[in-house]
This record gives structure tokens, C-alpha cells and sequence, in this order.
């Protein structure tokens, strides 16, 4: 008989954490959500304050009872799912199946699947906090009400078969009003003017962009003008008017939260936002190291901090000052945004010693590129700012001022170790020869250059993800999901990695604004994650939100 039972989500979450207890201590797993609300029906009952109508998932019966059978052996349960709202509802729901052993469940949580986090949980264990659940309900509640008062509209006037949620319809809504940008969309043209010029002594020649006359900046946009300028230019003489030297710094990007892993995976991993998560998961879950059994490699997956532990910052300073010196160290702290619910640290490596090249062997080829890019980005977080030599030049030439800058690499800091990605092409600018003012430059050739402005750039998973993280739509656990359900229900359709959305898509989305107003907007959906929160915080409760939903739609 187990003196002690542990019930987490996940098979591979339980092996890992088996080792770390004693062995009167058995660990089982409830393989996700073992209670939902009905498939055939709403299951809420509106009568009486949005009661959900739960029963138990099909299929998972026998365990159930093998889970009611283990938590009557046991002197103890602790319930370990994950730490955030949704495994706080797992919790509730193991709990409330396990009504008879009452007197003895409890909760536990750790941000680690390390033997110090796990062990100091189960000696601190706590209530399961009813805020939390409740907060998560309201959301469930909230989606079947708003997906039940949906979807008919679409089974009349599309077909059947089709289902619209609430934060799903909003990102569609989110690409189809970006390709309705594109598509009316006037191309204005405008022109840029360069001048290849040469330093006379060195021979070293470097390129200035035209900047405008009398130092005022001056924009070009016709055949018309540039030729007017192109003439005055005829017997300039190109003379060097301000040297500006100085010294630029540039800091390193924060540890990962959900949202910026899922971007930069996308970025320079080429993964999806369900691979992304897939992989994170088995990573925090634990993976098989020879010596150390099964390991589990980062923190919780599912965070909107930036926020690291003291341990932790400890633990990258001695890898940075052993690794690469003194001077590469830099404590530092990063501001999470007042949006976020900051219950968890950032993503970040458990085991600072473990860098992602000393157990390659032991990791597949996907879980080795995300774990390098969180042990990266992590241990780049405390490192020393990159500096830079500039110099800003501005050049006279019959009185229009052509500039250019250059920028040399005197101290890589960080970027020894971690360079962020980006979605635009970054130009990397080399240094300009040694200039002196009131020196005269050779011009070698002027470079006019026609162009037309372009309209925003369709989504990617990583710009969409960014573009609901800044619109506060969602959270980090949704974001994944949301894009997974609407690429599969082919609202939109992923070409090159740009989204775009289909026929069926744009007929979703009129029929839903039209008829749904209120719901299907960014304000609506954003106030709604701020009641959420405001429910878990215990300034809200959840029937005054789902009532005045309920009327809303």
C-alpha cells in the first residue's frame, strides 16, 4: 500500500517525478482532462447560475476506477497537475471524482520537474484555489455559449457541420481584414537617390542616401523631381559637412515567454506553433539521460513572465564567468508586462550545466533545436551588452545633404552566444572610411531608385501570434490552439508560411460580424482575458460575467 499518491497529467511527467519520491509513494497519471461538458448539448444550466453540466470523458472509465481504487489505498493524494488555470481545473475535477478520499487530497505545484522543486511542493502542499478554476470555467462556459448561439447561424446559411468560437473567429476575422487591407491597397510611388562615393587617400568608397536640401528632409516622388535634382547635382562637389563618432549598445533580449518561443521558433526554427508546444512539452515533461535517468529540461511551458528565480540567475553567472569571463556577466531584471499574470518564471533551462550540446545524443533532432534555442536565449539574458563603434556622417552637395552611417562590432557581449530574429531583413552596416570635415569626397556614380510603398505583409504564425499577444487576445496556453483550429477547420489556409484566408473563411467571418457584432471584435475579446484574470484575482464572479454574456450575443 502507497503511503503517499501523486496524480499528474502525462505518462512521461509521472516517470520523471517517480524517481525524485520515496518508494511508498506511487505516481499516476489522469492522461489529461477526465471531465468535460457534453458534446451532444450546450450542459450549461442558465437557469441556475451557469451551472456546467460535467460528465466524464468517454473512454476513460476504467481508469477512473483505477484512480478511485489507488486514492482509497493511500494515506495522502496530492494532485500535481500543471500550475496554471487549466491544471487547476484538472485538479477540481480529479477532486471532485475523488469526493470520498476528500479529507485527504491536496494540491501541489512546481514551474520545474526538478527533485529540489518537486520535493519542496510536496512538503508546502495547499487547497485547490477555486479562483483559479473558476476563472478557467468562466472561459469554457463563455465559449460553449457563444460557439451554441454561433453556429446555427453558419448551419443555415452555409452548412452543417461548422463551428465558430469566440477567440478563433476574432484572429480569423484578424487575416481576413488584412487581406481586404491588401487588396484595396494604391501603390504611391517614390523615389531614393544614392551616391557611391570614394575617400580619396584610402580609395575606399562607401555609399550615402539622399536626405534632402538646406537640412531639411525632403521626399521624393516623381520621375519629375529626381531629374530636377539629378541636374543641380551635375557640378556638385561632395564635401564632407559633420562627423558624429560615438558608441552604440545593444542589449539582449529577454528569456522566452510562450509567445516570443512560439515567434522565434517559427522564425528560425521554420516549427509550427503546435510543434513548438508539442516539443516544449516533452521537454518539460523529461527526457531520458544516461546517469541521470529522466530529466526534466525546462521550466513550464505556458507563461507570459519574464521573470527568472534568484537560483537560476546564480546558476547562469557562474556558466557565464566560467564559460566566457568576467566581463560577459551582467545581472540583469526584465519588466513583465502589467497584462501578464506572471504565476510562473520565463521559459529558462533547469540545469544551467546542461547546454544543449553536452546531451545532443540523447535529444531527437527537434527537441536539441528548441532546447539550444531556450538554453540561448536564457543564458544570453544575463550577458554583457554588445558595443559598437558609429559614425554618422552628413555631406553637402551644392546645398542638398546626402548621410550615411557605419557601424563596427567592438565588444560582442551576448551575441557570442544569441542574436533575436527578426521578421524584417536586417542590413548590417559596415564602417565608414576615416573622414574629416570640410574633406572633399570623388563621387563615382549616382543611383536613382524607383519604388512603390507596399501594403502590410499577411500574417505568419509568429506576426499573428505577436499581433493577439499586443491586442491582448488570448492567452499563451490559447494561442497555439486558436491558429491549429482555424487552419484545420480551412477558415484559412497557410501558403509559404503567410496565412491567408479561404473562400469559406471570408463568408465565416461576414456572416459572424454581421449577425455578432459585439462578440466578434478585439475590444470585446481583450475586456473579456481582464475579467478572466479579474476572476482570479477574486474581484470578479463568474456568473455576473457569463449573465451579462448571455444577453451579449
Amino acid at each position: 500500500m502507497a503511503d503517499k499518491l501523486v496524480i499528474v497529467e502525462s505518462p512521461a511527467k509521472a516517470n520523471t517525478i517517480k524517481k525524485f519520491l520515496g518508494g511508498s509513494t506511487k505516481v499516476l497519471a489522469s492522461m489529461g482532462h477526465i471531465r468535460d461538458l457534453p458534446k451532444s448539448k450546450m450542459g450549461i444550466d442558465i437557469e441556475h447560475d451557469f451551472e456546467p453540466e460535467y460528465i466524464n470523458i468517454r473512454g476513460k472509465g476504467d481508469l477512473i476506477k483505477s484512480l478511485k481504487q489507488e486514492a482509497k489505498k493511500a494515506k495522502k493524494i496530492y494532485i500535481a497537475t500543471d500550475p496554471d488555470r487549466e491544471g487547476e481545473a484538472i485538479a477540481w475535477h480529479l477532486a471532485t471524482i475523488l469526493k470520498e478520499e476528500e479529507n485527504k487530497i491536496t494540491r501541489v505545484t512546481f514551474n520545474e520537474i526538478t527533485k529540489g522543486a518537486v520535493q519542496k511542493a510536496i512538503k508546502e502542499p495547499r487547497d485547490i484555489d477555486i479562483n483559479l478554476v473558476d476563472a478557467q470555467q468562466a472561459r469554457r462556459v463563455l465559449d460553449r455559449i457563444v460557439g451554441y448561439k454561433m453556429s446555427p447561424v453558419l448551419w443555415k446559411k452555409v452548412k452543417r457541420g461548422l463551428s465558430a468560437g469566440r477567440v478563433q473567429s476574432v484572429a480569423v476575422k484578424l487575416i481576413v481584414d488584412r487581406e481586404e487591407e491588401i487588396e484595396n491597397f494604391v501603390p504611391e510611388e517614390y523615389w531614393n537617390l544614392y551616391a557611391n562615393l570614394q575617400e580619396r587617400e584610402s580609395k575606399k568608397e562607401f555609399e550615402a542616401r539622399f536626405y534632402g536640401k538646406d537640412g531639411k528632409k525632403q521626399e521624393i516622388h516623381s520621375e519629375e523631381e529626381i531629374n530636377s535634382i539629378l541636374k543641380d547635382l551635375k557640378q556638385a562637389k561632395y564635401i564632407v559637412d559633420e562627423v558624429k563618432k560615438g558608441e552604440k549598445k545593444r542589449n539582449p533580449a529577454p528569456p522566452f515567454t510562450t509567445s516570443t518561443m512560439q515567434q522565434e521558433a517559427s522564425r528560425k526554427l521554420g516549427f509550427t506553433l503546435k510543434k513548438t508546444m508539442s516539443v516544449a512539452q516533452g521537454l518539460y515533461e523529461g527526457v531520458k539521460i544516461p546517469e541521470k535517468g529522466s530529466v526534466g529540461l525546462i521550466t513550464y511551458m505556458r507563461t507570459d513572465s519574464t521573470r527568472i528565480s534568484e537560483e537560476a540567475r546564480v546558476a547562469a553567472k557562474n556558466h557565464i564567468v566560467g564559460t566566457y569571463g568576467e566581463k560577459y556577466y551582467e545581472n540583469r531584471y526584465y519588466k513583465t508586462s502589467k497584462e501578464a499574470q506572471d504565476a510562473h518564471e520565463a521559459i529558462r533551462p533547469t540545469y544551467a550545466d546542461l547546454d544543449s550540446d553536452s546531451i545532443k545524443d540523447y535529444l531527437t533532432k527537434d527537441q536539441y533545436k528548441l532546447y539550444k534555442l531556450i538554453y540561448n536565449r536564457f543564458m544570453a539574458s544575463q550577458m554583457s551588452a554588445a558595443i559598437y563603434d558609429t559614425m554618422a556622417v552628413s555631406i553637402d552637395a551644392n546645398g542638398y545633404t546626402f548621410k550615411a552611417n557605419g557601424q563596427m562590432i567592438k565588444f560582442k557581449g551576448f551575441m557570442t552566444l544569441y542574436v533575436e530574429g527578426t521578421d524584417q531583413k536586417e542590413q548590417e552596416e559596415g564602417m565608414l572610411p576615416e573622414l574629416k570635415e570640410k574633406q572633399e569626397l570623388k563621387l563615382k556614380k549616382l543611383n536613382p531608385k524607383q519604388s512603390f510603398t507596399e501594403p502590410p505583409p499577411r500574417y505568419t504564425e509568429a506576426s499573428l501570434v505577436k499581433a493577439l499577444e499586443e491586442k491582448e487576445i488570448g492567452r499563451p496556453s490559447t494561442y497555439s490552439p486558436t491558429i491549429t483550429t482555424i487552419l484545420e477547420r480551412r477558415y484559412i489556409e497557410k501558403v509559404q508560411k503567410q496565412l491567408w484566408p479561404t473562400e469559406l473563411g471570408k463568408i465565416v467571418n461576414k456572416l459572424l460580424t454581421e449577425n455578432f457584432t459585439d462578440v466578434i471584435n478585439v475590444e470585446f475579446t481583450a475586456k473579456m482575458e481582464n475579467e478572466f484574470d479579474e476572476i482570479a484575482n477574486r474581484k470578479r464572479r463568474m456568473e455576473e460575467i457569463n449573465s451579462r454574456i448571455l444577453w451579449t450575443v
